[in-house]
């Protein structure tokens, strides 16, 4: 006991036995596991150290000459054989069919982005491709009246149930203006504009909070797609910047972009003279495509120096579409496209926007509720195209033969399948695609 009373503590040991235990030394319990120091050497004696840091990945791509497995065998995707999606196809004879979008670097959605949900499907499918209904009709024949008309006559904001396909439908107008030879701009996350992600800094000349970050990515991604049709068009006006610098009349609206480009602080001024530009010119209808269309009416989660919430219509970005949204700003030719989400419940559809296009509200709507009468300026004049909340039952067998076809399903395609599938998801297409055909798919 009395050895044993110098190794452990007194006070443990009149509270009852002790059980002592013995430790590995750190170099045994190296060459147990074989796990090596951060440097790549080892404690072990005897060992040579490796050189270089052990990678302790779980997941490596495998070479492709290991992928000898019929899965992984190109042969399934010549079965997937669709209709290309271009505007001669767009009739009443396609409708309920499944149509893809063509392979181009320049291609919108691939320049833009996508929002989360479309970018995640397209990457299991072996192509991106959609569905034609009737209401990507009504929105096309709309869409070719308006080419000939003010925007301020055609802004049309897409509703419906979550996971309709308003996002899709959007899509769908986007690609088939850009094959019509419009110019496009598309923002597919809204969100990114007011949930306070990119710098801003006050500008006293425009008493508003400039996204110079955003405003420069736009213009990059603008450029892109947009090229050979800004090579047409000229500056009618000379543009002043900083500096006493001055872009004189006649230059090219793409070497004008360049400008704003080479330097990112003059974006948002260069943002402003191209779409003051593009209001007056009749060479090319003009379409500005907004999805979570919601969240440029929303609170944003800027603020100011004194902590403040910055309004969105004090913000460079929301408040140059909320203008083009209202009427305030327009194209000569083309059209102005919105799409609401309920996804992000963040930035949920606010009362002066529901009442504007007749939606319920998401909140108590009585008269005692105090209204933004700076957003119901911005709201007005909006038209509503309400998307059906549910899929046809021949367009649901369009998606379930696409999926199946491209040998997405675990399970093999069977009539029943589908009817259990589509009466589980009540014909929601988002429901119908990722909780009923790939529900048992780890993604």
């Amino acid at each position: 006991m009395a050895t044993l009373s110098r190794r452990v503590p007194r006070a443990l040991l009149q509270k009852g036995p002790v059980q002592l235990r013995t430790y590995a030394s750190p170099s045994s319990f190296k060459r147990r596991t074989g796990i090596r120091d951060g440097d790549g050497t080892s404690d072990v004696p005897g060992e040579q150290p490796t050189g270089r840091r052990r990678r302790d990945t779980a997941f490596l791509p495998m070479p492709t000459s290991q992928l000898t497995h019929l899965l992984f065998q190109p042969d399934h995707l010549s079965r997937l054989t669709l209709q290309p999606f271009h505007p001669e196809t767009i009739t009443p004879a396609v409708v309920s069919q499944a149509l893809k979008f063509p392979h181009n670097d320049k291609d919108p959605f691939r320049i833009f982005g996508l929002p989360r949900n479309l970018l995640v499907e397209f990457r299991i499918l072996s192509a991106p491709c959609s569905v034609v209904r009737n209401v990507t009709i009504d929105v096309v024949n709309r869409l070719d009246t308006a080419s000939q008309a003010s925007s301020a006559n055609h802004r049309l904001v897409f509703t419906g149930a979550t996971g309709c396909g308003k996002s899709v439908l959007l899509l769908q107008a986007l690609q088939y203006c850009h094959a019509r030879d419009w110019i496009v701009f598309y923002f597919p996350r809204a969100v990114n504009l007011v949930n306070s992600t990119t710098t801003y800094a006050y500008d006293v000349r425009t008493r508003l909070y400039q996204q110079a970050t955003f405003a420069f990515q736009t213009l990059q991604r603008f450029l892109t797609v947009n090229s050979h049709r800004l090579d047409q068009l000229k500056t009618t006006v000379d543009v002043e910047l900083e500096r006493r610098a001055t872009i004189p009349v006649g230059t090219p609206l793409s070497d004008l972009v360049r400008a704003g480009i080479k330097e990112r602080a003059l974006a948002p001024t260069i943002l402003m003279a191209l779409m003051e530009e593009l209001q007056k010119q009749t060479e090319f209808p003009v379409l500005l495509a907004v999805d979570d269309f919601q969240a440029i009416y929303c609170k944003t989660k800027y603020r100011d120096p004194q902590f403040s919430t910055i309004k969105p219509y004090h913000l460079s970005m929301p408040r140059l579409l909320l203008e083009f949204a209202s009427g305030q700003r327009q194209f000569a030719r083309g059209a102005v496209l919105g799409a609401l989400s309920t996804t992000n419940v963040e930035f949920r559809l606010p009362l002066e926007l529901a009442e504007a296009l007749g939606v319920p509200p998401v909140s108590y709507d009585g008269p005692y509720i105090k209204r933004s009468s700076t957003l119901q300026t911005y709201s007005k004049g909006l038209e509503r195209v309400i998307v059906p909340d549910a899929l046809t039952v021949q367009e649901a067998m369009e998606v379930f033969d696409l999926w199946s076809k491209d040998n997405a399903m675990p399970s093999a395609p069977t009539d029943e399948l589908f009817l259990s599938k589509y009466s589980e998801s009540c014909g929601n297409a988002r429901d119908f695609v990722w909780k009923g055909l790939l529900a048992s798919l780890s993604i």
